[in-house]
């Protein structure tokens, strides 16, 4: 990580069908080895399928849906005086956004559904419903946050 300066935050284009930044991100996430179209096709179909069966816009449900699991604290390692703590900080909002991305994809690609399409929107769908692993996730991170709560201290 270079010291002298950040590296800057490259421009997302939005994607062709919502024109939403959030979903252009999501689908960049999805995709593997720069198959664009392929991850294009699985969210798309995704939110067709959310759209069919909750009858319904599927981005109010999949904005929803990272509302859910992002997450407001977490534990970030400290080192002092040899001994290291997990100290509870609060998240920046671009990393809320990135975690709560990531944790959807995560868990929708350990589910057991047949398709791709077909797992992320069930977790997409449990997520805005405040279930199901992406959820769960978060809960566990607030969980450390909270056991680790005296090392709060030690925050930079």
């Amino acid at each position: 990580m270079s010291r002298r300066h950040s590296a800057e935050k490259r421009q997302v284009i939005p994607d062709a069908k919502f024109h939403d930044i959030i979903v252009a991100k999501f689908m960049n996430s999805i995709m593997y080895d720069g198959m664009k179209s392929v991850a294009e096709a699985i969210v798309y179909g995704a939110f067709d399928n959310i759209e069919t069966r909750t009858k319904q816009d599927p981005l109010p449900v999949f904005k929803q849906a990272l509302e859910n699991v992002a997450p407001a604290i977490e534990v970030r390692s400290r080192r002092v005086g040899g001994a290291t703590y997990q100290v509870p900080v609060e998240v920046r909002t671009e990393r809320r956004q990135a975690l709560a991305i990531r944790w959807i994809i995560t868990a929708a690609r350990g589910r057991n559904d047949k398709t791709m399409v077909d797992r992320l929107s069930a977790e997409l769908m449990d997520a805005a419903n405040n279930r199901g692993n992406a959820v769960k996730k978060r809960e566990d991170t607030h969980r450390m946050a909270e056991a680790n709560r005296a090392f709060s201290h030690y925050r930079w």
